[in-house]
Order: structure tokens, then C-alpha cells, then sequence
């Protein structure tokens, strides 16, 4: 076991900006003792193949010394073993497979380990969350399940569909997760899953990552920094509760490219809804801030296995489940 205080963190989604002149730099503010694991947005609805996969090899072009690419569970272990950020990549929605699963094994390839179907509406493979209408999974979305369980990638639910998130769990057959998702029970917004959601997805032995965004936090002030990550450690606090300590994480959903997201979220309302809108513009838990986390929890009480497997134990076991499956 690791020194108390001194945990490995696995951050499960951020987002860097969507082009390949970004720079991965940034991506050093998550740096601690203990090495980190931080999986990066390659695309996701706006994207198809051709602009993802620039995205993804730039990122990988610039990968080296502190901050290695991995692919595999044991890279990860090596590379912060050293004190250094492991780098993988993750997908917000299946557009980018330009409706063809055999770009599920391209992308991995690449270095994606996580991809989730909807990106908060409707497409090929199911619903999202803001829909009105929810049919849940389609056909194309079982077979992408499938088809990434036998690749060795990550299903993820979050930006989907209550029912469609219910069908990932039913579907597949290695542990799900929701990698940035907070409790609906907590702050009653769309993005927020359900109780139900939450039971299913850690059944398959997978993993909720609570993230920072102020408004799934129900804190949105810009001054309300202090406040916004007391709320982050509600929500892991609360999903504790309620499916126990095997089964929360950390993916704090944090943008390094804020002011684009925010110019995105004005200029595609199409792939938005007032509910991204209505508290003004967005704020985030800042990865100084997320590395504070294992403080947090332990003056709430929690005890060191437990800040340890939220902290990152947890997503590594699923990666160990999932990973390891792959061709």
C-alpha cells in the first residue's frame, strides 16, 4: 500500500482543446509523487474519424519523458512508479467511429480505453440524456458494446440516456463505468444519473467517476471555489453510500480549453439545452484542486483503503478487467 497521503490518482476524463496544434503541457498541472494516470478527450460528436484520429496522434507525437502514452495496465504502473502522468485517450460519443465498428479496434489502437455512445442526444447507437425521448440502446449500440468488450475498451456511460445507460450495463460483459458522472439524487440535472444507473453499472463490477463541473455540482459561482470541491466530495461521499467504496472514482471533467467549450456550448445549442446555460458560464474543480481530494475525504473520515481505491484503485481494477481482454 502507498504512503497515507501519497496515492496514485487515476483522472478519468479531462478535456484538452479539440484540434491537433493543442499541446499536452497543461496536462503537468495533475503531476504528484505518486504519478498519475489522466485519460484525454479525442472527440466527440461534432468530430468524425479523420478529425479524431489528428487529435490522437499529435497528442501522441508530444507524449514523452513526464508524460508517457500507455496502452497497456502495466505501462501505468511503471510510468507513475517513476512520478510521471500516464496518457491515454477516451471518446464522448460514437460519431467518430464514422459508423463503422471496426474503428473501435483503429481507436484503440491509437490509445483509447474509454468510449461512451451518446453525447447528450440521439444518434445510431442510442439515446442521450437530453432527450425527451428515450429508446435506450439500439441494435448498432449492442454490437459497439460487443465489439469494444472484445477490443479490451472501456463502455462509459455518461452524456447517455437513463435507459440506454441501463441497456451499456445489461449488455456488456466487462465492468462498465461512468466516467464523469454525478448523482442525480444529490442535484437534480440531466447529466446526473440515476440511482437505478448507479446500482447497474457497479453490478458489472465498474465504476462512477464523480466529476467537478459546477453545474452537475449545483455550484457554479466563480468565486465559489472552495464550496465547488466540497460538493465534489459530497458526491463521492454520497455514491459511497450508496454502492459502496469498490465503486466510486475520480473523473473531474476538467477543460483546459474552457473559454472554447463555452463559445462551443453558445454556437452548437443544437448538442446543448438550457440546462448548460442557465447558470451562467461554466466552472470547474481545477486539477490543484483534485489532487487536494485525498485530504478531503480523509477529514471526513474516510479510511485509507477507501481514499486509496476512489483516489484511483478502482478504475485500475476496471482497466485490469478490461484492458486485459483485448486482441
Amino acid at each position: 500500500m502507498s504512503t497515507p497521503g501519497q496515492y496514485p490518482l487515476w483522472e478519468q476524463h479531462c478535456c484538452l482543446p479539440l484540434t491537433p496544434s493543442a499541446t499536452i503541457d497543461e496536462l503537468r498541472r495533475y503531476r504528484r509523487p505518486a504519478g498519475s494516470y489522466v485519460s484525454v478527450n479525442i472527440g466527440y460528436s461534432p468530430q468524425d474519424k479523420a478529425a479524431s484520429t489528428a487529435i490522437a496522434e499529435s497528442f501522441r507525437a508530444q507524449a514523452g519523458g513526464d508524460i508517457e502514452l500507455v496502452t497497456r495496465l502495466d505501462d501505468v504502473g511503471a510510468v507513475r512508479g517513476a512520478g510521471g502522468i500516464a496518457l491515454a485517450f477516451d471518446l464522448e460519443d460514437s460519431a467518430p467511429l464514422d459508423g463503422d465498428l471496426a474503428n473501435v479496434a483503429h481507436f484503440h489502437r491509437l490509445g483509447t480505453r474509454s468510449l461512451l455512445p451518446t453525447y447528450n442526444h440521439a444518434n445510431a447507437a442510442g439515446c442521450g440524456c437530453l432527450d425527451a425521448d428515450d429508446t435506450g440502446l439500439t441494435g448498432y449500440g449492442r454490437d459497439l458494446v460487443r465489439e469494444m468488450n472484445r477490443v479490451g475498451m472501456t463502455v462509459d456511460g455518461s452524456h447517455c440516456s437513463i435507459r440506454t445507460g441501463l441497456d451499456l450495463a445489461a449488455v456488456t460483459e466487462r465492468p462498465m463505468i461512468y466516467s464523469h458522472s454525478n448523482l442525480r439524487r444529490l442535484w437534480d440535472h440531466p447529466r446526473n444519473i440515476t440511482d437505478d444507473q448507479a446500482r447497474s453499472c457497479a453490478e458489472t463490477g465498474g465504476v462512477i467517476g464523480i466529476n467537478g463541473v459546477g453545474i452537475f455540482l449545483g455550484v457554479n459561482g466563480p468565486d465559489d471555489h472552495a464550496r465547488r470541491l466540497s460538493a465534489m466530495a459530497d458526491h463521492i461521499e454520497e455514491a459511497v453510500d450508496l454502492v459502496g467504496p469498490a465503486h466510486v472514482g475520480i473523473g473531474s471533467d476538467y477543460s483546459f480549453d474552457a473559454a472554447d467549450f463555452v463559445a462551443e456550448i453558445t454556437n452548437n445549442a443544437g448538442s446543448f439545452s438550457d440546462a448548460y446555460t442557465a447558470w451562467g458560464p461554466l466552472q470547474w474543480v481545477p486539477p490543484e484542486d483534485v489532487l487536494t481530494l485525498d485530504r478531503v475525504l480523509r477529514n471526513r473520515g474516510f479510511d485509507e483503503p477507501s481514499i486509496e481505491a476512489v483516489y484511483g484503485g478502482n478504475f485500475a481494477r476496471v482497466a485490469a478487467a478490461v484492458w486485459a481482454t483485448g486482441g
